[in-house]
């Protein structure tokens, strides 16, 4: 790997700098996580279908997002991070122009592969390279970077829900495709600059004394993460993918549900910069408990309550509970793991993340099909959540329960 020694050093002025830019390139490229959500009740009358054929869209968005979240980690650990914004600029493009033109729920659901992969770009490839940046602060720029897919869902659903109201789904997709290149590109181009070669030294020497610690194979680590992230966001994706429709059905109407939506987006903002800055002092594991477990009190809440001033207010917690969980994993990756692999290895784990938001919010609409109502939606995805925070409990008790034993053996 050929790295620019004229780059600037880890924790510097110029890594704040990249991180800002990083944040905004994240905040535009993940428009297609949000877009499909403000349009699912539009779909459905549209194109004729049932809630889980109308949430097909999204799981396409979802799984193009996963399937491009991999490609482009490893393409990042190999050319850096300006390729992969590139290609994602040109694949959101494309794939908003075509969207604009089906007219079939099929035909938007295979184009929204296209647009999820393109939306890749500005998630995992943009946090495992600010990641090598930061070594003090790691936790917090992880956060930031991770921020832009929930500024995206704070600002991008209230940009289309007006401009559909206004001027159509159709022409608002299409004035999408021709925005984002426009400016991604740019944005891509400012972030050239490399790290040296002995930046990585150094952080490959921390993970290798880290990972004795944990006691842990790279490959049994990973997998573990991979099933946590997948379970977290089954749990996640119900509030975040349905809310919109489930205003709809309780009689308050897509505005109010795209208001809940930007609000439980924007404090979960609030909740990636909070925990990032938290994490740093007490260590990703326990951040990542303490996320878990808030996420499930949220979604028991959404059981009982479903007046219209208790979803502002459970969503907003919601945001503010959930929000730190993701970015939890590409620290400890960073934190146990070998660097020169953070692409690849980060991308995994949030392609998992991914897929359960995929796998959630299709298995949230059938639910709905077919008992009429969210009520098992919320308990499947409470359920899903006791698996993750078992999942994150132990691993965080390991070590403690590693250096207890060997006192005892030793005594």
């Amino acid at each position: 790997m050929v790295l620019d020694k004229t780059a600037a050093e880890v924790d510097s002025g110029y890594a704040w700098w990249r991180l800002l830019l990083t944040l905004i390139l994240g905040t535009v490229a993940c428009v297609g996580n949000w877009s499909v959500v403000v349009l699912l009740p539009t779909l459905e009358l549209e194109f004729g279908t049932v809630r889980g054929g109308a949430s097909l869209p999204y799981t396409g968005t979802m799984l193009g997002f996963a399937l491009g979240g991999l490609l482009m980690g490893r393409l990042v650990d190999r050319v850096g991070i300006v390729g992969p914004v590139v290609v994602g600029a040109f694949l959101l493009s494309i794939g908003y122009i075509v969207a604009a033109f089906t007219t079939d729920i099929w035909q938007f659901a295979v184009i929204s592969f296209v647009i999820g992969l393109g939306s890749a770009a500005g998630f995992a490839p943009l946090i495992s390279d600010l990641s090598h940046w930061f070594r003090k602060y790691r936790a917090l720029a992880v956060a930031f970077a991770a921020s832009g897919s929930y500024l995206a869902g704070a600002v991008w659903p209230l940009v289309v829900e007006h401009f559909q109201a206004t001027q159509g789904w159709r022409a608002t997709h299409i004035g999408i495709g021709l925005f984002l290149p426009v400016v991604m590109v740019p944005l891509a181009l400012l972030l050239r600059r490399r790290l040296q070669t002995t930046a990585y030294a150094e952080a490959e020497a921390l993970t290798v004394a880290a990972r004795d610690e944990l006691g842990l194979k790279p490959n049994v680590l990973q997998a573990i993460l991979v099933v946590a992230g997948f379970s977290c966001c089954m749990a996640m994706s119900m509030p975040q993918v349905h809310i919109v429709a489930y205003c709809g059905d309780l009689g308050y109407g897509v505005a109010v549900g795209t208001q809940i939506i930007a609000l439980m987006l924007g404090l979960g903002v609030v909740s990636r910069l909070a925990s990032g800055a938290l994490a740093d002092r007490i260590g990703a594991g326990p951040m990542l408990i303490v996320g878990s477990s808030m996420q499930a009190l949220a979604l028991l809440m959404y059981l009982f309550f479903s007046s219209k001033s208790s979803l502002y207010l459970i969503s907003g917690l919601f945001g503010l509970f959930q929000g730190g969980i993701v970015p939890m994993y590409a620290v400890i990756i960073r934190q146990f793991l070998p660097p020169r692999e953070a692409g690849a290895r980060i991308s995994l784990v949030l392609t998992a993340t991914v897929l359960g938001m995929a796998c959630g919010g299709l298995a949230a609409g059938y639910i709905f099909d077919a008992t009429g109502s969210y009520r098992l939606a919320f308990l499947h995805g409470f359920l899903w959540n006791c698996v993750n925070l078992a999942l994150v409990s132990w691993l965080v008790l390991l070590p403690r329960l590693r250096r207890r034993r060997s006192r005892a053996i030793a005594a």
